[in-house]
């Protein structure tokens, strides 16, 4: 490992000047006309991420996602030829809704009212007494697809029957700086999700900065993103991808373990560790292999978080149910453990992140029901907030919502 060290001084504003200083709106935090037009324009136009490949390995294995912000349930199923496929959750005959639960696996779907019944590829194969339907066309009466594309294992859907991009242009250079980390090979899954009483803004913007690591994690992180020479957890690097973003969070090399975190370190990679098997990590991520590397942050537009360090990933995703609450799910992945040392030391990281997130989330809804009272209509966002500002730019871009009522 080098010791190249970072800069964590620079002021991201003279990097990205056009972005500007002024303050950002709380309106899209807290506006029903703005959340309508989030739905149209954000969430039922661009490519959302909604689960990994290995969880249907294999064929007939399918997941349901009920995606409230797109006004829709898809079933997402592995085909007899090795393929995931995407379709909109809903029975052609009168509407209802044909897979009722969270994942299963099954030689074809079948409804519960009728028993209309479709194969994994979509096809509507039996009709109930059809000879009482008046030309009843079976080929173009099958599920609606569902655009459904893979990346790197990361299953992705886009609800607009004619999607503007394919998966690969809509991540871009996003795509290819975190195409080469080894997802498929770290599959030990520790999950947690809840709804928030908050906008999914508030939940994704209190993940994307550094500025409240030394006041909030002061307890379950001590020194582990900040120390004598950053003591308030400046990013040392930070880049924008057209609608997506990403930075790196510093990490203490001088940290102290715990007693308990020092076990843990003896025998597996946590999120606190620093670790020398920086290998792992993608090229353009921490290229120098600074000895200052924490984890790298990455926002997939619009609502996905993913966090890549040696020895595992993890993920935030914070889905609109109203303008006032969301869903937000946390995962963290490890390589499937082979001794008890490594269980050990799997288990005291994710209750060290559980912790972490649970003073982050602790905040939000206490967030929303202060700025709905409309007292404060701007938030003021310093340096280290840089990706917070592009994220209210970017939106607006898609929302449009100030460009036809005049600006902010």
């Amino acid at each position: 490992m080098t010791t190249a060290i970072f800069d964590v001084n620079k002021r991201w504003s003279e990097e990205y000047p056009e972005l500007g200083t002024d303050p950002v709106p709380t309106e899209p935090c807290i506006s029903p006309a703005y959340f309508a037009l989030e739905r149209e324009r954000v969430f039922r136009k661009v490519w959302l991420y909604v689960g990994r490949a290995e969880e249907i390995p294999r064929p007939g294995d399918y997941m349901v996602r009920n995606l409230k912000a797109c006004r829709t349930s898809i079933i997402f199923v592995r085909g007899q030829d090795d393929t995931i496929r995407g379709f909109h959750n809903i029975c052609s005959h009168r509407g209802n809704k044909l897979a009722w639960e969270e994942r299963g696996s099954c030689q074809n779907f079948s409804c519960k009212f009728h028993g209309w019944v479709y194969d994994t590829h979509g096809q509507l194969v039996g009709v109930p007494d059809e000879a009482f339907f008046h030309n009843l066309d079976k080929a173009a009466n099958g599920l609606v697809p569902v655009a459904t594309e893979l990346w790197q294992g990361f299953l992705f859907a886009n609800v607009d029957p004619q999607p503007a991009q394919s998966l690969a242009d809509y991540l871009g250079e996003m795509g290819q700086r975190m195409g080469s980390f080894p997802y498929a090979d770290l599959t030990a899954r520790y999950a947690y999700q809840t709804e928030i009483r908050c906008n999914w803004k508030v939940a994704l913007d209190a993940f994307s900065e550094g500025y409240h690591v030394n006041v909030i994690h002061g307890r379950s992180y001590p020194d582990t993103f900040t120390g004598k020479n950053n003591p308030m957890c400046h990013l040392p690097e930070v880049r924008f991808y057209g609608p997506h973003r990403s930075c790196i969070v510093y990490g203490n090399p001088n940290h102290k373990p715990s007693p308990a975190a020092a076990v843990a370190y003896r025998f597996g990679e946590t999120v606190t560790k620093r670790s020398a098997a920086q290998d792992q990590l993608p090229p353009e991520v921490n290229p120098t292999r600074s000895a200052e590397f924490g984890f790298d942050l990455d926002v997939i537009f619009p609502n996905l978080i993913l966090h890549v360090l040696p020895g595992m990933w993890f993920t935030h995703q914070f889905w609109p149910l109203d303008v006032d609450r969301t869903l937000w799910e946390g995962r963290a992945y490890w390589p499937p453990a082979t001794t008890p040392g490594e269980r050990f030391a799997q288990e005291f990281n994710n209750t060290v992140l559980r912790n972490a997130w649970l003073e982050d989330t602790g905040t939000m809804e206490a967030t929303q029901e202060a700025l709905s009272s409309g007292v404060k209509t701007h938030f003021h966002l310093q340096e280290q907030e840089i990706l917070i500002r592009h994220s209210y730019k970017v939106l607006e871009d898609y929302v449009g919502f100030y460009a036809a009522n005049g600006n902010a």
